[in-house]
């Protein structure tokens, strides 16, 4: 650890403050992602009055995990009501705000350095868990408290235009669903007129394959009717390289991220591929996730690729989001999908009209292009994170 860091105990002291008169009810659990959530611990018959209370501006940890999860769960209370957690969590705060800047210290818990630093202190139990002393035993660069506010002022722009980029594409997301389910769910597509087709007394079959009523110049169908649909194959395992030497190699959902997957590793020996623009869709548990190829790339067995066959991925995406959410209900019902092979994944059942596709496509390509285009500022903003991240390292302790 370099010589001008600081010992985190130095900064900080633990406070236990337990719910002793129930003047607190707002339980919450904390993250892997260092965020305070609502907790789903049954508290049935539980004493509330041992469950520590956490006031704005104060932290809480919980440190029994790190081994096994390589990551501890930290976070700070912004909010102005007091919460509760959990009895077996830290919480503390810190003793000289003008001397330690909170979010400056929250800043430097969000570095992927900090948790591997806090796995290499755990003990040897199962779970790995990281000893309080250990935890205060930890260091951290300690520059003058205008330098910390600088770096937090940054950081903060940073954060906020990221969770502006989610809010709309969150919005942009729910349009585009809304005008899937409208369409092909409820078929109150356009009619000649522009109006409500099924609503506006749209001539009806029933479909006996699917067991309802469809508008009558409609299809029912399977998936490969409208996709061409590629399985994944693994390379040889010595074809693996984080080098960037070959194509980009996807294993499974671990890759993916909000719609675009992140790329790690690179593989020489590319087995069965996707093209730009692909859906992947994860073919093992949890069956369903979904993102979309940002360039060509080397699949793995735990993903699959599906292409449009008349080129509207668009109206491919959002039918696939449908078709994963009768997974996740069946998960739901104690039915785990393991896993789909290449014959189920062909023949799931569909109905469409070729034509409405193609009109359905000029409406939400629009959007799915907004939603890209914020997907991608926000990817180059949380690089500028990690450059935020490192410039605290490079920081000279002041006291």
């Amino acid at each position: 650890m370099k010589s001008n860091y600081k010992r985190i105990g130095n900064y900080i002291q633990e406070i236990n403050v337990r719910n002793d008169e129930l003047n607190v009810n707002n339980l919450l659990g904390i993250n892997i992602d260092k965020f305070f959530m609502p907790s789903v611990a049954n508290i049935v018959g539980t004493d509330m009055t041992m469950y520590k209370i956490v006031k704005n501006g104060q932290f809480a940890c919980n440190r029994m995990h790190v081994g096994r999860d390589k990551r501890l769960p930290v976070a700070l209370l912004k909010q102005a009501d007091d919460v509760i957690i959990s009895p077996a969590y830290n919480v503390f705060e810190i003793i000289d705000k003008e001397v330690l800047n909170p979010e400056y210290l929250m800043m430097w818990f969000s570095r992927k350095e900090f948790d591997r630093n806090a796995w290499f202190y755990t003990d040897a139990d199962v779970r790995g868990g990281l000893n309080w002393k250990d935890f205060c035993n930890m260091q951290l660069p300690v520059p003058s408290i205008v330098k910390q506010k600088e770096i937090v002022e940054e950081y903060n722009v940073l954060v906020n235009r990221i969770n502006l980029n989610n809010s709309i594409i969150q919005k942009l997301e729910e349009t585009a669903q809304a005008l899937y389910k409208q369409w092909f769910v409820n078929f109150e597509f356009p009619d000649d007129n522009g109006k409500p087709y099924k609503s506006n007394g749209g001539e009806m079959k029933y479909s006996q394959d699917l067991g309802k009523e469809i508008p009558k110049e409609w299809k029912a169908g399977v998936l490969s009717d409208i996709a061409i649909i590629i399985m994944g194959q693994s390379p040889e395992g010595e074809s693996y390289n984080n080098d960037e030497i070959g194509m980009i190699f996807y294993q499974g959902r671990t890759d993916f991220g909000f719609r675009f997957p992140d790329i790690t590793t690179y593989t020489t020996s590319p087995k069965k591929k996707a093209q730009k623009g692909d859906i992947l869709l994860s073919v093992r548990a949890p069956v369903g996730d979904l993102n979309i190829a940002i360039k060509e790339c080397s699949l793995g067995r735990g993903v699959a690729a599906l292409r449009s066959k008349n080129k509207c991925n668009s109206h491919l995406f959002y039918l696939m989001q449908t078709l994963k959410s009768q997974f996740d209900a069946s998960n739901g019902e104690g039915t785990v999908f393991g896993s789909i092979n290449k014959a189920d994944l062909y023949g799931l059942s569909t109905v469409y009209s070729e034509n409405e596709i193609i009109n359905f496509e000029k409406q939400v390509s629009v959007i799915d292009y907004k939603i890209k285009y914020n997907s991608v500022q926000n990817k180059i903003l949380i690089s500028l994170k990690e450059l935020l991240y490192a410039k605290m390292t490079k920081q000279r302790s002041s006291v």
